[in-house]
């Protein structure tokens, strides 16, 4: 199996590609790595799915939103979590369809906060819902038998220490956990799904 992992120099990236290497040739990208893409420019993911061909899935732990109380939020804020999180993993789907083996799989990248907001999280509450919406709606039109699922984790025990004071009450979860979640994305059979994980 050929998988490319898009964002796969992050805390939950490092963990993804682990897990998915196993038995995988795992081509990694990242802004800085030796396949460089920016999922908010649609003619880097183009350059990037032009120079591997075909893979049989393609997984994204890439994605950034503003954390700002929600009367400092601007409308510049929203849209760059849009653009970022949202429109780029979208645009990493609607390019990726012709890049995909017949039967191929998209994991994407949403979160808790959709579910179970924070105070500063608007727009990654707002980003993580739309980007879970997409993927059931893109499940019932892919072609060729592609699937496409996202995987939604709470926060990261490795995080914990920085992010804590963010999340009262919440119990965080081990990254290696998102990481099985993506192996059974990409290894299983269903589609338009969202793999919760810690929560």
């Amino acid at each position: 199996m050929r998988i490319l992992l898009v964002g796969a120099s992050g805390t939950l990236g490092t963990a993804v590609a682990d897990a998915l290497r196993v038995d995988a040739e795992l081509i990694t990208a990242s802004r800085h790595g030796d396949h460089p893409v920016d999922i908010t420019d649609p003619d880097s993911i183009a350059a990037l799915l032009e120079s591997i061909g075909t893979v049989d899935a393609i997984a994204c732990s890439a994605g950034v939103t503003p954390f700002k109380p929600l009367t400092e939020l601007t409308r510049a804020d929203y849209l760059a979590g849009l653009t970022d999180k949202l429109l780029g993993q979208i645009e990493l789907v609607s390019q990726g369809i012709d890049h995909l083996s017949d039967g191929g799989s998209f994991t994407l990248v949403s979160g808790v906060l959709a579910y179970d907001p924070i105070v500063t999280g608007a727009v990654a509450a707002t980003v993580n819902g739309a980007l879970d919406a997409f993927v059931r709606a893109a499940a019932i039109e892919l072609p060729r038998g592609l699937r496409i699922n996202a995987v939604s984790a709470t926060v990261f025990e490795e995080a914990w220490d920085a992010y804590a004071d963010y999340f009262p009450g919440h119990k965080p979860v081990a990254v290696a956990e998102a990481g099985r979640a993506y192996v059974k994305s990409v290894r299983g059979r269903q589609t338009g799904q969202i793999y919760r994980v810690g929560y």
